[in-house]
């Protein structure tokens, strides 16, 4: 089994999960092209895609939706009031193939699928949280604080994608950004700074969990390795050894090499 995450940034943001016979993916915030690009690095195809899980209506999570939606018949799950928003804003066909988070059950895939909220400023944003029966794996992005549900869901994944989006001093510094934007992205409905996510990692190491993958990283307010080294140097804090104790990857912004974490 494999976690690709296909594209990942404030721009656009979609993960395969699975393997090149049979998955799901988690958002298509890239154009179709991209997203069939991204499947074919470890083989797999649009056939492969058994299900698409939406976290949320906002534009870099859902781009790809409308062609997806006129050249296949893949199932889209998304929370009720995300499928409106989907829908009003005509970002999937009429004729999409579309259900709710009660009807996961009906997916066909190798794993349990539970839907959690997330505090993020959209209409019903939600994370996943998969069993495999002997492991477990976790997805959560687009949060502005870690709640006791989103803790809930995640503690006790063997495996992990969580949102490290900014880092404090330079989304403070960004001269690009308007004072409302630099307000929202770091309110309790915006993004996870580095901070908060390197402590959610600690706790979720310490419960168990060993391989750690960050996303949704902004380019603006972020790099990879200023997210890397700040959750690496607050586990080796708390006594976790890279490489030993857990491993941690920062999702690519386009993924072109076919990096991928097999679980």
């Amino acid at each position: 089994m494999k976690l690709l995450p296909i594209c990942s940034s404030s721009k656009g943001n979609s993960t395969y999960i699975g393997t090149k016979e049979k998955g799901v993916a988690i958002d298509v915030g890239c154009s179709f092209k991209a997203f069939c690009t991204g499947l074919s690095l470890i083989d797999a195809d649009i056939n492969s895609v058994k299900a698409i899980l939406i976290t949320h209506e906002h534009i870099d999570h859902v781009k790809g939706l409308l062609t997806l939606t006129k050249k296949t018949k893949i199932p889209i799950y998304a929370a009720e009031l995300t499928l409106s928003c989907l829908i009003k804003n005509q970002l999937v066909t009429s004729t999409a193939n579309l259900h709710t988070l009660d009807e996961l059950k009906s997916i066909d895939f190798d794993a349990e699928i539970k839907s959690f909220p997330t505090p993020h400023d959209a209409v019903s944003s939600v994370g996943y949280a998969f069993d495999f029966g002997k492991t477990k794996l976790g997805f959560c992005t687009d949060l502005g604080h870690v709640t006791e549900e989103v803790e809930k869901n995640l503690t006790g994944c063997r495996t992990v994608f969580v949102e490290s989006n900014y880092q404090p001093e330079m989304l403070r510094s960004n001269t690009k950004y308007p004072y409302y934007l630099k307000q929202r992205i770091s309110g309790n409905n915006g993004h996870l700074s580095n901070g908060d996510s390197a402590k959610f990692c600690g706790r979720l190491v310490k419960n168990g969990t060993i391989s750690i993958t960050l996303g949704h990283l902004s380019q603006e307010n972020n790099t990879p390795e200023t997210a890397f080294n700040a959750i690496k140097r607050h586990l080796s804090a708390l006594g976790a050894e890279y490489e030993k104790d857990y491993t941690l990857n920062v999702a690519p912004v386009s993924n072109t090499d076919g990096d991928y974490i097999s679980f």
